[in-house]
């Protein structure tokens, strides 16, 4: 588990499965076990199979892309080119 310890408590209560794979059958139960067999004992593990899952990244993104407040953070070949990866962290964070 390599991401920061005080971020683990909510993204093991906070799984969503999203687009290809997580519409087998099941899925969301073996997630369950196999998370729960890395999690501490108390964690709280939940995992989110909602039945719109296939679509549901298209979806997001059609949200997200349509907020004015998200424009901000759209980066141009240009802007990236001139600044590489670091234009990232300047404009969306």
């Amino acid at each position: 588990m390599k991401c920061d310890i005080d971020i683990r408590k909510d993204l093991f209560a906070n799984t969503v499965l999203s687009w290809g794979t997580t519409m087998y059958p099941g899925i969301a139960d073996r997630m369950q076990k196999e998370i729960a067999a890395l999690a501490p004992s108390a964690m709280k593990i939940k995992i989110i199979a909602p039945p719109e899952r296939k679509y549901s990244v298209w979806m997001g993104g059609s949200i997200l892309a349509s907020l004015d407040s998200f424009q901000e953070m759209w980066i141009s070949k240009e802007e990236y080119d001139e600044s590489g990866s670091s234009i990232v962290h300047r404009k969306c964070f």
